[in-house]
């Protein structure tokens, strides 16, 4: 019986040594002890990132598009028809208000002026002779009547006729540029005939429309920021607002002035239009993907001594990327904005990044 565990001990321990051998030589306990080193070095709780919350200035901002209008703009015409006898105006020039662009025959009419002014010297000389004899009770009061009256009657004709006469001569009603001629020296036109178009474009005007919630923060002296293509940003200000909405829209339209100073801004373009409501000085905001709602309320996470902290918010203004918080967290506060989904009160988190 002895021999029997003695043979029994030896070659277990036999067994146990080539055991150790061969594991020693595959790696089996440096791969475990290892793995031990690595589990305990890992650290416990949800890896996530956050920011501090800092007070900062917060624009409430609308995005639309508008249209640049011209300050003024007009069809040249002319008010009488006739003969182009001269064209003074170059195409795409500027011109000043009252500046003669165009001349039409007036031929017909000087001549009967100049016959009116004629006659005006002799019922002149005449009323006046009458005016003495009346004076002198030489003549009844109705015959120097008529005279005045036939005088009075002559100077109302002449008036008509130079009234006529300024119409033959077409002269720019505003400073602006002058389009391009449709007309040329020598043709027949009519009142109703453009000769080309004046426009207006320092300042330049920026039309634009915003949703009808909005309608009771506007109000002209409000700033707005508008490009056109590529160009840089330009900052105008609003001068007029529509009295009503558009009830086929539910917009409000509004209409800015930019001076234009440099002339680079050209009526009928396309602008991206950023209006100016309201600056919020000192607003706490958060990123929009740090804001959670659950159960009807508005939930953020704080990072509290190594744990999730849950917080209910009253929200503000938003933004493209940022979100105003008025009450529930305080500045310096360390709002969690990762892995919000994962998160519970109180449970452990790990910062890995702090923006």
């Amino acid at each position: 019986m002895k021999k029997l565990l003695k043979k029994i001990f030896l070659f277990s321990l036999v067994a146990i040594i080539l055991i150790f051998l061969i594991g020693r030589r595959l790696d089996w306990f440096s791969n475990a002890q290892q793995d031990t080193g690595s589990r305990s070095a890992a650290p416990s709780g949800l890896q996530v990132k956050g920011m501090i919350i800092n007070a900062a200035s917060l624009d409430n901002r609308i995005m639309t598009s508008g249209t640049i209008l011209p300050d003024e703009s007009v069809d040249i015409s002319s008010e009488a028809s006739g003969k182009i006898t001269a064209i003074y105006f170059n195409e795409g020039k500027k011109v000043k208000k009252g500046d003669l662009l165009l001349t039409i025959n007036d031929a017909e009419l000087q001549a009967q002026l100049k016959r009116l002014q004629f006659q005006e010297t002799l019922l002149v000389e005449r009323e006046f002779r009458q005016r003495i004899l009346l004076e002198k009770e030489a003549v009844s009061q109705e015959v120097y009547d008529k005279a005045l009256a036939d005088l009075n009657t002559n100077r109302a004709e002449i008036m008509m006729i130079e009234a006529q006469i300024a119409k033959t001569m077409v002269k720019a009603p505003f400073d602006g540029i002058i389009g391009l001629r449709l007309v040329s020296e020598g043709s027949y036109i009519t009142p109703n005939m453009r000769i080309a178009s004046l426009v207006k474009i320092q300042p330049v005007k920026i039309e634009f429309s915003i949703p009808e919630r909005y309608a009771s923060e506007v109000k002209p002296g409000n700033k707005i920021n508008f490009t056109i293509g590529n160009t840089n940003e330009h900052i105008a200000e609003v001068y007029a607002v529509e009295p009503m909405i558009d009830q086929s829209t539910r917009t409000l339209k509004l209409r800015a002035i930019y001076p234009n100073a440099n002339l680079d801004v050209i009526p009928g373009s396309f602008a991206s239009v950023e209006l100016i409501l309201r600056t919020y000085y000192e607003a706490l905001s958060i990123p929009t993907e740090a804001l959670l709602p659950m159960l009807g309320k508005q939930i953020v996470f704080l990072y509290k001594n190594g744990l999730a902290e849950p917080v209910e918010v009253e929200t503000g203004i938003r933004t493209s990327e940022l979100i105003q918080v008025v009450s529930g967290i305080n500045a310096n506060d360390t709002i969690i904005t990762t892995g919000l989904l994962h998160l519970k009160k109180g449970m452990t988190v790990v910062l890995s990044d702090l923006g």
